[in-house]
Order: structure tokens, then sequence, then C-alpha cells
């Protein structure tokens, strides 16, 4: 089968268990699609790509309650993504401040503050996850608006990010003619 086979095979494995839920650790050479960015294209920023994961997760729900789900894994009060970013911002002020010097302690009230905002951001949205439950049924979507809606907001390889686009601005693309004596009957 040769290694390279055997390495784009344990990746696309490893893809699809993520899909479904499990959590998946793979060794980085053996990631043959990874993820990049116009700012990272060698794909080795792994905590910003489980972050893009995550997007990619919540942009994917088939329901507002699958979405709520996500949404709870990052405001969760206990264990959700702000409540863990605020411990990073906690332990990166405790190492300045390890220093001993007056830059390091400068740097350490930074870092306290940014801890103090990621939490109060946790506090501002408790109930968030709860709220987009209660939206009720996701509209039904085209799959031209689909692809309309990933290439008006997909990051451009060649240019700086473009603003984000509202929903309102984004037209599914207009059907391809076809010709009545090539259509198909089914």
């Amino acid at each position: 089968m040769g290694e390279e086979r055997e390495n784009q095979m344990a990746s696309h494995a490893a893809r699809m268990l993520t899909a479904v839920g499990y959590h998946v650790e793979l060794d980085p050479g053996l990631a043959v699609t990874r993820i990049t960015t116009p700012t990272n294209p060698a794909g080795d920023g792994v905590l910003g790509h489980s972050v893009l994961a995550l997007v990619g997760h919540l942009n994917g729900t088939a329901t507002y309650g699958a979405a709520a789900d996500i949404v709870d894994e990052v405001v969760d009060p206990h264990d959700g993504v702000l409540v863990r970013l605020g411990d990073f911002f906690e332990a990166a002020a405790a190492q300045a401040n390890a220093a001993g010097t007056q830059s390091g302690w400068d740097l350490s009230y930074v870092f306290e503050d940014a801890a103090a905002t990621v939490r109060e951001l946790g506090t501002d949205l408790h109930a968030a996850s709860d709220r987009m439950r209660d939206l009720g049924p996701l509209p039904n979507r085209g799959w031209q608006e689909g692809i309309a809606r990933y290439y008006a907001t997909a990051p451009n390889r060649h240019s700086a990010p473009a603003a984000a686009v509202s929903d309102e601005s984004v037209a599914a693309p207009h059907p391809t003619p076809v010709c009545p004596a090539h259509r198909r009957n089914r």
C-alpha cells in the first residue's frame, strides 16, 4: 500500500471519526490535509485549527438544538472554551509575574485583564445556548445558496481577508440553463 497511502487513510479515518463526534488526536506527520489559512499556510496552528473545526461543526449543524449544543461547549460556565481560555490567561499572568521584573508584572496585569474579560464574556453569554435552542427549526436552504454562502465567506488565499458577508447580501447563483433535449427524467 505504501506509507503515503497509509497516512492518507489514517487522516481520512480521523476526519470521519471527528465528524461524528469522537475526539481524535492524530500525529501531525499523518495529517495530510491540514487546515491552512492565508496567515498560516503551513497549517501548524493546532489550537487555532481546533477552533476553526468548532466553527465548521457549528456551520454544519442541521438544527438549532445541535447548534446550541456546540454553543454550550463554548459558553459552559464550568468546562466551556471561554472558561478554559480564562484559565490560559491566568496561567500566562503567573508566568509573566514569575519574571520578577516590572515588565513581567505589567504583562501579568494585561493577562489578568484578558482573563477577566473572557470570563465576563462567558457570564454575558450564559443563556446563549438555551436561547439558540429556542429559535426553532433552521430554514431550509438549497444547495445553491450554501455554495454561494461558502464562496462569499471563504478566505481568499491571494488577498487580505474580506469583511464578513451578511445573509442578506449573499444571493443564490442563477441556475445554469439546460437544453430541454438534455434533461433527464427520474
